[in-house]
């Protein structure tokens, strides 16, 4: 066992909700090397300062990462805290990601000033989201309603919502309850009516792979069974080229030693969705996820996400 470490420096972004996020991984931290000297390196990411357009359109999730991973090239920081959804499935070295830690809720949330629920709102009535995931399934579900997109942090999208911009707005569940915002929340979409992001709720910690001091220090904050769903949803999304530009969901949930893996690709508009189940033991889940994938690829997703992934690339 290597020595306990005597200072650390964490990269997260300037939000206020990647600062809790950022915050909560120092506390832990501290918890188990109380002699560290542990601070953060705040900094502000392209995907912070593009909000005209909807990520889909500007490069995807991984405009929130380029900047702290280019701190810990530097060597001005040791690890970034990120939401493991916002993680681009493609990592590879020099970097790693060897920490997933227990997961929040990792249901969508409905907010609304004037409804209850998704299935309150009247016809016509404008939802505001920021992912083509949660657009897709409430177009199919819901064709009566008006989607809109809604960028901007927390903060900025309940404004607009406050302001009459919506009538409901559909956001992490998890980020809310970490912003002490639960209150906002008037009712939770199932899995069944919006299939989450895959790591979504769950925080990913990230560093160099060189740096194997780090990835033992670290453990501590590892939490299998996430890691395990991770794992799992993450393989989903690796097999079919997950991107901003598809509409693309995996949620694993595991009961005793069997994981259940449950995928979804679909058009934008809602016209086409199609869904996968596998189940098997957690000890495969990452297989399981990669044979979730390509059911869904044998259902006829290939044309559709290399339909989405070309406009991506050219929009």
């Amino acid at each position: 066992m290597s020595e306990a470490p005597s200072r650390l420096v964490i990269a997260t972004r300037a939000s206020r909700l990647a600062m809790w996020q950022a915050e909560h991984v120092r506390d832990r931290l501290r918890a188990l090397y109380p002699d560290c000297d542990i601070s953060l390196l705040t900094l502000t990411t392209r995907g912070d300062q593009i909000l005209d357009r909807s990520l889909s359109k500007v490069g995807g999730k991984g405009l929130f990462v380029k900047e702290l991973e280019t701190a810990l090239l530097d060597g001005r920081a040791d690890l970034a805290v990120h939401s493991l959804k916002d993680v681009p499935i493609d990592l590879q070295n020099p970097f790693a990601l060897p920490v997933v830690m227990e997961r929040d809720d990792p249901r969508d949330a409905f907010v609304s000033n004037d409804y209850g629920s998704v299935d309150a709102l009247p016809a016509g009535a404008v939802v505001g989201t920021s992912s083509l995931r949660r657009e897709a399934q409430l177009r199919q579900r819901y064709p009566q309603l008006e989607v809109r997109p809604l960028r901007g942090n927390l903060d900025t999208r309940l404004s607009k919502l406050d302001k009459g911009d919506y009538a409901a707005i559909i956001l992490a569940s998890a980020g809310l309850r970490r912003l002490g915002l639960q209150d906002r929340i008037r009712s939770h979409l199932s899995p069944e009516q919006s299939l989450p992001a895959a790591g979504q709720g769950a925080l990913g910690i990230e560093v160099l792979a060189s740096r194997q001091d780090l990835h033992r220090w670290l453990a501590p904050l590892i939490h299998a069974e996430t890691a395990a769903c991770a794992l799992a949803e993450r393989a989903v999304s690796r097999v079919l080229g997950g991107s901003c530009q598809v509409p693309l969901a995996a949620y694993a949930q595991i009961e005793g030693d069997q994981i259940q893996v449950r995928a979804l690709v679909g058009e934008p508009d809602g016209s086409l969705v199609l869904t996968a189940t596998t189940k098997g033991p957690v000890a495969a889940a990452e297989q399981l996820g990669e044979q979730a994938a390509q059911t869904l690829l044998e259902q006829g997703a290939r044309p559709i996400l290399a339909r989405l992934s070309a406009a991506g690339a050219v929009s």
